[in-house]
């Protein structure tokens, strides 16, 4: 028996999808029954639901829920692959911890008591990088049991990213602030295009792109994560982290007049303005909406669905915001402080 929903029940979906005036929907009704007869009810629901259902994440980002963490680590970032949400802190007894769900946490042992930074899935292989210890990566199959890996250098690592079969990491110190690896256990050492206090790295569209909190060219580019080439930010702000989605790569700062910058190359950029001035820390794209979270400000969440206009939203709780993802139709935020240090917003 075809499922039937009734006008009211379409009227929620749209509104909660779209956050579209009510007339609108009115509208495609209007249509929609004046192209179908009494008997096809079933295929015009089905069609209505089938537009509804393409319009991407519908909830904008507005509202999100504080989540406890598993331990009251200063957590710095997290992501999710293979149907697990991880995240690293920079410490702690247990400097990991993970979620199937984005809501309850598990509380995991890291291979050495390093101050662990970005993290990365790819291939199969959760890999995350640290400023600190002996061996500052380590790696994972399932997010739970960890092994230790020798870095190409003992920097302060402070990213790391996947894309095209390669892991690349960055760092804010050393002779070559870039590092290369096909498995995410051995490591080569790369040049950056400048010595620059390099904090992010994304791929997107066949180019790994980062970006520093200093220097001339805070902006560097690369099609195979060897080479790497300046380029010009449009202002020189302490740009913290960098995201791909929908065609466009989109940064934020935590400094400067426009805290935003978007390229749709990588190459050539363009300066926008944030809702508020607030410490911009990390930014995601996930189902048609980019999302970033602040460590200081009124509203620590900005949202936007085509990167150029953004709209301010307040976070669950006034904590220092430092890593965000999205997964399972579900954005996912952690703090390196506060009461609960983990905040959810589903993508219904």
């Amino acid at each position: 028996m075809p499922l039937i929903y009734t006008k009211k029940s379409y009227l929620k979906l749209f509104l909660n999808r779209c956050a579209a005036p009510a007339m609108a929907l009115s509208f495609l009704m209007v249509v929609l029954s004046g192209c179908t007869k009494d008997s096809d009810k079933s295929a015009q629901n089905a069609l209505l639901l089938l537009i509804l259902s393409n319009l991407g994440c519908g909830d904008d980002g507005d509202v999100w829920t504080a989540r406890s963490a598993a331990e009251a680590n200063a957590w710095n970032n997290v992501t999710h692959g293979n149907g697990l949400f991880v995240a690293t802190a920079l410490n702690g007894t247990n400097r990991v911890m993970t979620s199937s769900d984005g809501i309850n946490w598990t509380g995991r042992s890291a291979a050495e008591a390093n101050e662990w930074g970005g993290i990365t899935y790819g291939n199969g292989l959760f890999v995350t990088v640290a400023t600190t210890g002996t061996n500052r990566v380590m790696t994972s199959s399932d997010g739970i049991s960890w092994t230790a890996r020798s870095a190409a250098e003992a920097n302060l690592w402070q990213d790391v990213a996947y894309g095209n079969g390669l892991f690349v990491a960055v760092s804010t110190n050393g002779t070559n602030r870039v590092m290369t690896s096909s498995d995410g256990i051995t490591w080569t050492g790369r040049s950056a295009a400048e010595a620059n206090l390099w904090v992010s790295v994304t791929y997107g569209n066949g180019l790994f792109v980062a970006v520093s909190l200093d220097g001339t060219n805070r902006i560097m580019t690369s099609p195979n994560g060897v080479t790497w080439t300046a380029r010009s930010a449009p202002e020189a702000n302490a740009w913290s982290d960098v995201a791909y989605g929908n065609g466009l790569f989109v940064a934020v700062s935590s400094s400067g007049t426009n805290r935003i910058m978007t390229s749709p190359d990588g190459i050539t950029w363009t300066a926008r303005s944030a809702p508020e001035a607030n410490g911009w820390s990390d930014v995601t794209y996930g189902d048609g909406l980019f999302v970033a979270v602040a460590n200081s400000g009124t509203n620590r969440i900005m949202t936007s669905r085509d990167g150029i206009t953004w709209t301010a939203r307040s976070a669950a709780e006034a904590n220092g915001w430092s890593g965000l993802t999205y997964g399972n139709k579900l954005f996912v935020a952690v703090s390196n402080d506060g009461t609960n240090r983990v905040m959810t917003s589903p993508c219904d």
